[in-house]
């Protein structure tokens, strides 16, 4: 039993010891969680992973339980807008269903595939250390029904538990260590081919797995199997494939039919959990936050300022913020709890702090732009209008900054997406962010809408923010080294893989070559046509960008 009352007023440090050598993959601690916690079908607190390596007739497979890691330094917890993803002074990183929004963040965040989303209430799930058990003195129910006695469960830091004596006289390993999250869960002779996700192949080589769809934003599986069938459930299976066969048949080496050296026989599928939405609020976002960002610093004296592009362009900007906020809203699981970010928020969360700074530049750029249209319309005096627009200019500069550029430092907390690391992000952001503000002023300056400097000034500013873009882009992704495997496999995917349409022709071509040539003939009514292409090209970009790394498992 673990004993919580063994040191009255210790800490406990909560962690999990697996035997690798003792493990006879009978999934009995995966059933025993299922029951013990009511998982739904199609999702897993825990599984068991298996991989076959070797060659006819010498072939081993080895097995690998799998589940959270409840890291000491938890990227979930910290990415989590409403600390629905919390670590509990024992150590055990928990979670409370009835604070979570359905963001998927944390799904994001995690290096280990260890969290899903509930397909019945919507919100996150994962192992947490059965924690009703562990409250009342009880082991997990995974150690309990284990038969050969492989998982173990207890105080870390207490050198007479049994998984401290287990550590001390084993060597062990854990899961992506490189990642800084202090994993505790410790592998004894943890094989290097479980431990790391693309080490085999897969998923074609899977002898069974189950894929659940849960349809919302068109969630789908990490990457879709073939051979697969829908049971009376609705539940995708896949259909039992000949073992150590290749996807594609038999390969045939002299004569002889050659086995694969490496595949995974059994992983649990997880789901691509953020789609379209969020490539297209990226688009909205740049907008609303360039538009209003390029008019206040014309307010301040920077930039040539006519209050009718405040008007005009102001009018674009809000309603591109409140498809923002819509998209937002759309894509969690749980929207009818989107206020929990404003009532509720974890101030660690870039999520809980990019809700905060909408609001705030919401509530700022509405009422500068209601100013400036009572002074247009002459229904308050000039004067006021103009004593009372520098402040909210200066209040507007700094929330359209981080407007455009806070996602940047949200996909950098998304630890378990390697390619979103990109320390370019935040330059990158911000120069699409003033060449997409800057488009509409560039189209109404072409029309006489405004004064034909604002228009001008814009124009040469978003052919600056195109070629910065494009130059930042190009660098990173052709020039700069890839962080990890991982995120070089992603960066392959896009640009020479099922994503280099989207990157190449969407996200070069149309979103940034072709309006730098609009800009660069000198002709305003071709120039105000850039608009359109490099919103497009920015959602391709996007799109690839927030697609490609979710298709590669961290498990």
């Amino acid at each position: 039993m673990c004993n919580t009352a063994a040191h009255p007023g210790a800490r406990m440090n909560f962690g999990f010891v697996i035997d690798n050598s003792s493990c006879i993959g009978c999934h009995a601690c995966s059933t025993a969680c299922k029951s013990e916690n009511e998982v739904p079908l199609g999702v897993y607190r825990t599984w068991v992973k298996s991989v076959e390596a070797g060659q006819y007739p010498d072939v081993r497979r080895s097995f690998q339980v799998t589940r959270c890691n409840h890291c000491a330094n938890p990227p979930c917890a910290r990415i989590c807008p409403t600390s629905a993803m919390f670590q509990r002074d024992d150590g055990i990183v928990e979670f409370d269903s009835d604070a979570c929004i359905g963001c998927k963040a944390c799904m994001q965040a995690c290096p280990y595939d260890a969290i899903y989303l509930d397909p019945d209430n919507h919100t996150a799930a994962k192992c947490n250390f059965c924690a009703p058990r562990i409250d009342v003195g009880l082991e997990p129910a995974c150690v309990v029904v284990c038969p050969e006695h492989a998982i173990l469960a207890g105080d870390l830091d207490d050198p007479k538990s049994e998984v401290s004596r287990a550590l001390g006289l084993s060597h062990a390993t854990v899961r992506k260590p490189e990642q800084g999250t202090s994993p505790k869960l410790f592998y004894i002779q943890g094989n290097e081919l479980t431990l790391h996700p693309d080490a085999g192949i897969r998923p074609e080589s899977f002898a069974a797995a189950d894929v659940r769809d849960h349809g919302h934003a068109g969630h789908r599986p990490a990457a879709t199997p073939p051979n697969t069938r829908v049971n009376d459930r609705g539940m995708t299976l896949r259909t039992p494939r000949a073992q150590g066969l290749p996807a594609g048949g038999p390969i045939t080496i002299g004569g002889r039919m050659a086995e694969q050296m490496v595949q995974v026989a059994y992983n649990a599928q997880h789901q691509v959990q953020w789609h379209w939405p969020i490539p297209a609020y990226l688009v909205t976002k740049h907008i609303a936050g360039g538009v209003f960002g390029l008019c206040a610093l014309g307010a301040l004296g920077l930039l040539p300022f006519d209050p009718r592009a405040v008007v005009f362009g102001g009018a674009l900007g809000l309603v591109m913020l409140v498809v923002t906020l819509a998209l937002l809203v759309y894509d969690l699981d749980r929207p009818d709890r989107f206020f929990f970010l404003l009532l509720r928020p974890q101030w660690k969360s870039w999520v809980a702090r990019a809700a905060w700074i909408l609001s705030g530049f919401a509530g700022v750029v509405f009422a500068w732009w209601g100013l400036e249209v009572a002074g247009w319309r002459g229904w308050l005096d000039a004067d006021l209008v103009a004593m009372a627009r520098v402040p909210l200019a200066v209040l507007t500069v700094p929330l359209a900054a981080l407007t455009a550029t806070y996602t940047a430092f949200l996909f950098a907390q998304a630890e378990g997406r390697d390619l979103w690391q990109g320390q370019h992000l935040p330059v990158l952001m911000a120069a699409q962010g003033v060449a997409l503000g800057a488009a509409p002023l560039v189209a109404l300056g072409a029309f006489d809408l405004i004064d034909p400097s604002v228009g001008i000034a814009a124009r040469y500013l978003m052919l600056a923010a195109l070629v910065l873009a494009l130059g930042t882009q190009l660098v990173a992704d052709l020039w700069i080294t890839a962080p990890s495997e991982l995120a070089r496999r992603a960066l392959e995917s896009i640009l020479r893989g099922p994503y280099r349409l989207w990157y190449w022709v969407g996200g070069v071509a149309v979103g940034q070559v072709l309006p730098i040539g609009l800009l660069l003939s000198g002709v305003a009514p071709l120039a105000a046509l850039a608009v359109l292409p490099a919103s497009l090209g920015l959602f391709a970009w996007a799109y690839a960008f927030v697609m490609a790394p979710q298709e590669l498992p961290n498990s």
